[in-house]
């Protein structure tokens, strides 16, 4: 499973990178904020909303610690989609946060 730190990842959002940023954690957690521009589909729900992701982009899961995630990582990598756990997951991230 490839991962990346949350120092690359910040990088990236300075950078203007075009990413897509897929956010596993439950909804009373997200009302805490989000890494900015990501896409909240909780963990439970990433079976039945894979046919929301494109195969032809790279997404990156976060979640608040990394382990749930890199489960959602380990499933959507079975179903052939490119993705990478950020380590550490919202816990090690202190950049911008989006509040929806």
């Amino acid at each position: 499973m490839k991962t990346m730190t949350t120092d690359e990842l910040l990088n990236l959002l300075d950078a203007n990178e075009d990413l897509n940023v897929i956010d596993v954690r439950e909804d009373f957690e997200v009302e805490q904020g989000t890494i900015p521009g990501a896409k909240h589909i909780p963990l439970g729900d990433i079976p039945a909303r894979a046919e929301e992701l494109d195969k032809s982009k790279a997404y990156i899961l976060v979640c608040k610690g990394g382990v749930r995630s890199a489960n959602a990582c380990e499933y959507l990598e079975e179903q052939g989609f490119d993705v990478t756990n950020l380590e550490g997951g919202m816990m090690a991230y202190d950049g911008e946060l989006e509040f929806k």
